[in-house]
């Protein structure tokens, strides 16, 4: 569906999952004795004194817990990109969490002594944060973290249907939230078109940015748990060349500086060259050039899509 210029597409197919690192449907065939194996250190090691109490666990008292992660409720366990952190329960003296272990790749065995801990496990940009406890004795059950997490893609094209090379087009992803200075928390800056970004259910606000000058598009995308959403922005802009030419057609001239105004004679963009390019939004626009000490001049107007030089006459 198209929404405010959005080319906006969810997959709910499994299999797209599969192709892209999103292993929802494949049944993990990968036995608990194959996971991943962690020496946890113990926890009275890291604990200050009276914190926690000293149960008095031998290295031959060890439990195995294992951890699973999943996409969402009822999926299966993912195989491979996580990344696992356990940390201990009490601050240390700089205030953060003593991380104890990571793992990476998909479930992991973890051998730990009984007692409190947290646990993260991150899928890219998703993640999730859980309390972790040990029993002394009986069963310990695998601990599954579902992290309720999706795929975002991103492209952009110019007018209608014009493709935007890559090189031109990065996008930077925020929360939709703002804080008390009204600003968004970036999320991650410079993703490519067609990266696969992982990030937990919500709603994002996306900025893509066409070349470097002021053709900006903002967005807000909703990203679904267990479905890769991908978006198509629309651009309002187009790539121009700067030529200072002796007449129409001819050979560009170098050693020439130039400087662009907006409609209300705004500078927005300097250069030096014989034919530099650049990339404008849409509107009405002022091509300056200096040659040998004399200014040159000549309005244009950019449209959306239509990408095609500008001559400024030498006289």
């Amino acid at each position: 569906m198209r929404l405010f210029g959005l080319n906006i597409s969810i997959s709910a197919a499994a299999a797209l999952f599969l192709a892209l690192s999103f292993d929802a449907t494949a049944q993990n065939t990968t036995p608990v004795d194959n996971a991943i194996p962690l020496d946890l250190p113990g926890l009275t090691e890291f604990a200050p004194t009276g914190e926690v109490p000293n149960v008095g666990i031998t290295s031959q008292q060890l439990r195995n817990v294992e951890l699973d992660a999943r996409l969402v409720e009822g999926s299966a366990p993912l195989e491979h990109g996580l990344v696992w952190r356990i940390y201990h329960p009490v601050p240390g003296q700089d205030g953060k969490l003593p991380i104890l272990a990571t793992s990476e790749g998909g479930s992991a065995l973890i051998s730990m002594e009984p007692g409190e801990y947290f646990v993260h496990v991150a899928f890219g940009l998703a993640g999730v944060t859980r309390k972790l406890t040990v029993p002394i004795d009986g069963p310990v059950d695998t601990q599954d973290f579902i992290l309720n997490a999706g795929g975002l893609v991103l492209n952009a094209i110019s007018g209608n249907d014009v493709r935007i090379a890559p090189a031109k087009l990065k996008f930077s992803i925020y929360s939709e939230e703002r804080d008390a200075n009204e600003q968004r928390q970036l999320i991650i800056a410079d993703v490519r078109p067609n990266q696969i970004v992982r990030l937990n259910d919500g709603i994002y606000h996306v900025v893509s940015e066409y070349g470097s000058v002021n053709a900006v598009i903002r967005s807000d995308l909703a990203v679904s748990a267990g479905k890769l959403t991908e978006a198509t922005i629309q651009h309002r802009a187009a790539q121009i060349t700067l030529k200072l030419v002796a007449e129409e057609g001819g050979e560009a001239i170098a050693d020439t500086a130039w400087s662009i105004t907006n409609s209300a004679g705004d500078l927005i963009s300097e250069s030096v060259g014989a034919f530099p390019s650049l990339v404008l939004a849409e509107g009405d626009y002022t091509a300056i050039a200096r040659h040998k000490e004399q200014l040159f001049r000549r309005d244009f107007k950019v449209a959306a899509g239509f990408n095609y030089d500008v001559e400024v006459l030498l006289q």
